[in-house]
């Protein structure tokens, strides 16, 4: 595992923490910076201090004042800067006393911003949180909020009980014992101020799921949700479950690149980077991190920070175009069915992934399928992009289904075979919640007119069309059964029943034909135990399971070999010996329950 420790001093121009990211070993990082204070309100306090004047119209009213209030106002940076000599010139930023930041106000708005976006950034609770504070006055300070206004949120405080930090020796001793007190309670334990060494290892291996938490995730009441800190837990400490970073205090250098780090560790697609909100001093802190970023990546900072929620919205419109282009060419209207070259169906593969990266960063960074259009703010020139997203859930859900049968079990996939590289977490998407209301409601227009006289050839042409178009919804299978019942249904060999959808139509139409594929691979092909057929296809079978507990020799015992033998000398016209029929039995049985069954050929 990549260790950024291993950047710093004078290896840093051998192997960087942005090289580590481009050779995917860590995560980049996706940083923000929050505003509690509006900038325009910081200016006037800071510059009416300079004028020493109590109000604008006093600053206004008196000539000298009102120099030294518009030079503040107007021609002071937000965040200090040194100049090319080495002399620092300060920024609004320097002005601002550090009580600034320990008002109610400022901690209630971020206390606000972290509980609002907690859903989204945490992925629904999956991942955890490191909050690191400016002092343990102030750790307390934030555990006594969170308790009041975020009770459900789980979060625990983590501070060196031996620093005096900022004093306060009182208020730390209150709070340790409070917060000692709280996580007995929540976690069943007995830690006291003398074994707060014990709990802090207890907290470590609850927030990086080792043991004895290694399954923590499936007991969600367990887990710790966000760990605010102060110095400890930011460098050293490693845990693929810490998604996000926090801060309001101001770090710099090497600080700032060992904090951000605690985000970045490989995960998933859940984590395509790691989120870091700061709070205080945000204009001063960006420069602090572009600082650091300009040293500890080798001034190659390429790669190092994720696309904003725009460039990622950008993304997955151009690769649904080049998916589009994919099917279009390939003839396939309404990406219906997979592609049918082998080489088609590889480019959609890659361009399916990358588009699912786009998707997923775009995920954590705010977007849902309920919101198309987006209007996003540029922070580093301050651009506002105006994205509408090219498709629906719906759409991605179709592709989705197209996606997963590239490999198969079912018709016209790559089999066993598979020329594509198949990402296994995309193959768990639930495209089983595919709306089929707008289905329905084609059909019953389809119905309406069909069963209306006078009803003219073209209206009913129109109706079957946008029918058909809603047919992508269905896998390929299904698709194949739904041209069967609506054929059925024009020449009058099917009766309409009152509110069964178009769907469960379908679903009955492939159930029946499942049943008679079993049937007849059963009694005409094999002669073997029917039911024992069903009772191992109703299974979740994977050519690893086939076999569990012996139950797939146990069918094969029931075959008639006579009659089998007399079925595949049928189908090539030659004799064949036992070992041979013996082969053909497990192949064709195996491919057939393997594949959720197939029509079969049966010699007259």
């Amino acid at each position: 595992m990549f260790d950024e420790c291993t950047v710093f001093g004078n290896e840093l121009h051998r192997y960087s923490i942005a090289d580590g990211v481009r050779d995917k070993n860590v995560l980049g990082f996706d940083p923000y910076k929050v505003l509690t204070y509006k900038d325009r309100d910081v200016r006037q306090v800071v510059a009416l201090e300079k004028a020493k004047a109590g109000s604008v119209q006093e600053a206004m009213a008196d000539e000298g004042r009102k120099k030294v209030f518009l030079y503040y106002m107007q021609n002071v940076p937000m965040a200090g800067y040194r100049e090319s000599n080495g002399t620092y010139v300060k920024g609004i930023e320097d002005y601002l006393p550090l009580s600034q930041y320990h008002t109610e106000e400022h901690q209630a708005m971020v206390v606000k911003d972290i509980t609002d976006n907690w859903m989204i950034l945490s992925q629904n609770y999956k991942f955890h949180a490191i909050f690191a504070t400016g002092s343990i006055p102030e750790a307390i300070e934030y555990y006594h909020r969170f308790k009041e206004t975020a009770p459900d949120l789980k979060v625990t405080t983590l501070f060196d009980p031996s620093v005096d930090n900022n004093g306060g020796a009182k208020v730390k001793e209150d709070g340790l014992l409070e917060l000692i007190e709280d996580y007995n309670r929540r976690y069943g334990q007995d830690f006291t101020a003398a074994s707060f060494a014990k709990m802090k290892k207890d907290i470590a291996a609850r927030l990086a799921h080792k043991r004895p938490y290694e399954r923590i995730d499936r007991t969600p009441d367990k887990e710790i949700d966000l760990l605010i800190v102060v110095d400890q837990m930011l460098t050293g400490f490693d845990s693929k479950w810490i998604n996000t970073l926090y801060l309001d205090k101001l770090l710099r250098y090497e600080n700032i690149i060992q904090a951000f780090s605690r985000t970045n560790r490989l995960f998933g697609p859940d984590k395509p980077f790691g989120t870091i909100k700061y709070y205080r001093k945000p204009h001063t802190m960006e420069k602090n991190i572009e600082a650091a970023v300009k040293l500890y990546s080798g001034d190659r900072p390429f790669g190092l920070f994720a696309q904003r929620l725009h460039k990622n919205l950008e993304g997955m419109n151009f690769l649904f175009e080049q998916i589009k282009d994919v099917f279009e060419q390939a003839g396939v209207a309404n990406f219906e069915k997979i592609p049918p070259e082998t080489s088609e169906r590889k480019k959609f593969a890659e361009l399916f992934r990358q588009f699912n990266d786009c998707l997923e960063a775009a995920k954590v960074q705010g977007f849902t399928w309920q919101k198309l259009e987006y209007s996003v703010v540029d922070e580093a020139i301050g651009n506002v992009h105006e994205v509408t997203v090219a498709l629906n859930e719906t759409t991605y859900l179709i592709l989705a289904k197209r996606y997963k049968e590239l490999f198969g079990p079912g018709p016209g996939t790559g089999g066993d075979d598979v020329p594509y590289d198949i990402d296994g977490y995309l193959t768990t998407i639930d495209t089983d919640k595919i709306d089929s209301d707008y289905m329905n409601s084609r059909f019953e227009k389809y119905l309406k007119l069909l069963h209306t006289q006078g009803a003219g050839a073209e209206e009913l042409q129109k109706a079957e069309d946008e029918l058909h178009k809603t047919f992508a919804t269905l896998s390929q299978e299904e698709q194949k059964y739904a041209n069967i019942f609506l054929h059925d249904i024009q020449s009058g060999d099917v009766t309409i029943i009152a509110r069964k959808t178009f769907k469960e139509y379908v679903i009955k139409y492939v159930s029946r034909a499942k049943d008679d594929q079993i049937h007849r691979l059963a009694v005409y092909a094999l002669g073997l135990n029917e039911k024992m057929l069903r009772n191992l296809m109703m299974q979740h079978i994977t050519e690893d399971n086939i076999n569990e507990f012996g139950r797939f020799d146990a069918l094969k015992t029931t075959v008639d070999r006579t009659r089998a033998k007399a079925y595949f000398e049928a189908l090539t016209g030659s004799k064949l010996p036992i070992p041979k029929v013996n082969i053909k039995v497990d192949n064709l049985l195996r491919d057939f329950i393997l594949k959720g069954g197939f029509d079969i050929d049966v010699p007259k």
